[in-house]
């Protein structure tokens, strides 16, 4: 109980002035904590299940505020008119900078005690368990600066030379220098390729591991004989670290290392595309609503029932707030065109009329889950990283040295979404990513990863088929919290 405790009070421990002070920890406490394996894995288990909170992933991160900003709905409640207008000073959104980089620094700083502590107890793992833990930490720190970096900084093709974030990496009442956005992005890459060198021969799922359903008969993901190893995909592991390579180095223009690191997982071949037939399979229990064989890392939060509520208030109650009308998700998925044959436009959206006068809306069915006790062919998750980023990636990434290559990985993408018109191999570059950016769009509704991608590439932010909001740092850079503003010095 007392390690528990522990750890609870430390996620929640934070200076009174400001943001980045995490008091430390007493020594007994540390010493109870990390005296033992056990120890080092509850306090991992303590970070994820803080990530996964609504806080973080489990909301604000995935299908919150940064999916009204990439102009998913439409809306009559003001509150969320000011969120899709961007009005950061709004009271929404000062509370949603405030909780996201709070939290998030909170996350940071339990990564960092146990990476402080980890590497002088070596002798107390077994097996790969000291490979594995210090890894998943490392990716973890990276990712949630990752973040960080990518809401409340400029982008890197903007200024890369601009004031970045504090890059944190001890548990200390002193606050932490900012680094540039281009220093920012070394130490990010620095952990990960840390992560990615410690894991490549200790994580099980790198060899000998089978992707599958968790009902799959002897589906190794749930069956392995060590419970601390099973479900590698519900955790930060090996092919993370190069998917979350891919992305830091695609966002610092680097195209060979982002490719190099994307090729890793596809020649890996580690993760199977969706099968057509589970993913419209007529029962329910055996439906694949998310892709998710393809899932190289979620955050799981099936056992979180505030967030089923949330997610069944937003999408699929008699009147959920987040329900755009059918014209809009014409649009989005161009329905009247090659998209009226994509298996996330006809599998994903419910046309229904959700009170008279409103016209008919399109309600999200990517995160419904069947009704207890009835089963589901795979838990409730918030998506990662996904194959198919991984796709846009390489497609992205390779079209200068390889235009052909390039074309094919995203005509491999769209065949596994039924949509069988080929982009043409002659496709000239402003106009491939432009069909990258419109097909990312597609995949990542109710995920936000599409805010991202209009940032990094400074992409005009589409409303409708005549209305575009200009790139700019005004939309793209949140300011940060006020309190953050007003305390540091540095």
């Amino acid at each position: 109980m007392k390690k528990l405790i522990y750890i609870l009070t430390l996620l929640a421990l934070t200076s009174c002035n400001k943001f980045l002070d995490v008091k430390p920890e007493s020594e007994i406490d540390k010493d109870e904590l990390f005296k033992t394996e056990e120890g080092y894995k509850e306090a991992l288990n303590g970070v994820y299940t803080f990530c996964s909170s609504q806080s973080l992933y489990g909301e604000n991160l995935t299908y919150g505020n940064l999916d009204i900003m990439a102009q998913n709905y439409e809306f009559t409640d003001l509150v969320l008119r000011r969120v899709a207008n961007f009005e950061y000073e709004s009271p929404a959104m000062v509370g949603f900078r405030n909780t996201v980089w709070a939290n998030a620094y909170r996350a940071i700083a339990n990564c960092n005690n146990i990476l402080e502590n980890i590497d002088s107890r070596k002798s107390l793992f077994q097996g790969n368990n000291y490979q594995i833990i210090k890894g998943e930490t490392l990716i973890l720190r990276a990712y949630l600066h990752f973040d960080m970096l990518r809401l409340f900084a400029p982008s890197f093709k903007s200024n890369p030379a601009a004031k970045g974030i504090p890059y944190v990496t001890r548990v200390s009442t002193q606050s932490t220098p900012f680094s540039t956005v281009s220093e920012s992005l070394d130490k990010i890459i620095a952990d990960l390729n840390e992560a990615k060198a410690l894991l490549k021969d200790t994580d099980p799922i790198v060899s000998g591991y089978q992707v599958g359903y968790p009902g799959d008969l002897g589906n190794p993901e749930v069956n392995y004989p060590d419970l601390f190893i099973q479900n590698r995909r519900h955790r930060m592991n090996y092919f993370t670290a190069c998917g979350e390579l891919a992305r830091a180095h695609l966002y610092k223009n680097d195209m060979a290392n982002s490719l190099l690191n994307a090729r890793i997982i596809i020649n890996a071949n580690r993760f199977p595309w969706t099968e057509e037939a589970d993913f419209f399979q007529q029962d329910l229990t055996k439906r694949d609503r998310i892709f998710y064989k393809e899932l190289i890392s979620a955050w799981y939060v099936n056992d979180n029932n505030a967030i089923r509520e949330k997610l069944i208030s937003l999408y699929t109650a008699v009147s959920p707030t987040f329900a755009p009308t059918t014209s809009l998700i014409d649009d989005i998925y161009e329905s009247a065109r090659s998209g009226a044959d994509d298996w996330r436009y006809k599998q994903w959206f419910f046309r229904t009329t959700i009170q008279s006068g409103t016209g008919e809306r399109a309600l999200l069915q990517k995160y419904v889950s069947n009704t207890t006790p009835t089963p589901n062919r795979h838990p409730l998750v918030m998506p990662t990283l996904r194959l198919s980023e991984i796709y846009y990636i390489a497609a992205e990434a390779s079209f200068d040295s390889d235009p052909a290559q390039a074309v094919a990985y995203f005509n491999t993408l769209r065949r596994q979404r039924g949509i069988g018109d080929a982009v043409n191999a002659q496709v000239a570059k402003d106009d491939f990513i432009n069909m990258l950016v419109l097909d990312a769009r597609k995949e990542f509704y109710g995920e936000s990863q599409i805010f991202y991608m209009y940032k990094r590439l400074n992409k005009a932010v589409k409303v409708s088929a005549t209305i575009n909001i200009p790139p700019s740092d005004r939309i793209f850079v949140l300011p940060l919290p006020n309190d953050e503003e007003a305390y540091r010095n540095n």
